[in-house]
């Protein structure tokens, strides 16, 4: 797809942006589109690489601590890769902030896991860059169901509602504290920049308008 006619591109500003936000919100589909539009990289997370997920969307307690380990030490892998190649020589956008990884250990881990996977955290945490810029993409839980169910991924079909209400909570409390890097947070109730071409112009147009280290961005009905 291409950048919306006389649009001047956010990495002009940010050369390093990260969207994020809970499964459903559409962040790594947005990070796509950035991308192709404006001629950035791309740091992705690879859930399909993970041979634990599947067995932890059907049974969680036992299969928390692999599958959230896996995901950290890929993501820090990913990280460190891009940062050899000199992040800072060409424009990169991702999906994943590592300094959200917790979030989900702190849903799912037992206390003596908790501790286990914090020090294993800490300890690899410092080699991650820091973005220019994080978008937050916000949607209720039923809108994530709704999104959940109708892009109909085999392996998200056993993810429950109340774990999708307990991630979208937590994705907020997160937010709400979050001050390592200037944070857009945009409301995707009523607004779709993946497939819509004016949704996307107009958020390409926030990030050029963003001023100050928190801002905010909604479309109405």
């Amino acid at each position: 797809m291409n950048a919306p006619s006389t649009a001047v591109s956010p990495f002009a500003r940010f050369r390093h942006i990260v969207v994020e936000g809970p499964i459903g919100a559409g962040k790594t589909s947005l990070a796509r589109r950035l991308a192709e539009a404006f001629g950035a990289q791309l740091a992705l997370e690879e859930p399909a690489e993970n041979p634990f997920l599947e067995r932890f969307y059907r049974d969680s307690r036992r299969y928390a601590l692999p599958t959230q380990l896996f995901f950290l030490f890929q993501r820090v892998n990913q990280l460190r890769d891009l940062a050899q190649r000199d992040l800072f020589e060409q424009s990169m956008v991702g999906d994943f902030l590592l300094d959200k990884d917790p979030l989900f250990a702190r849903l799912t881990l037992d206390d003596d896991e908790l501790r286990l996977y914090q020090q294993i955290f800490d300890s690899l945490s410092p080699q991650a860059p820091t973005p220019d810029l994080v978008i937050y993409l916000q949607a209720s839980p039923e809108t994530l169901i709704e999104r959940i169910a109708r892009r109909g991924v085999e392996m998200e079909t056993g993810i429950s509602e109340t774990y999708l209400r307990a991630l979208a909570d937590a994705y907020s409390r997160f937010f709400h504290h979050f001050e390592s890097a200037p944070l857009l947070i945009v409301n995707t109730e009523h607004m779709n920049p993946i497939e819509r071409d004016e949704d996307f112009a107009a958020l390409v147009r926030q990030l050029a308008e963003i001023r100050g280290r928190r801002s905010f961005f909604a479309i109405g009905e």
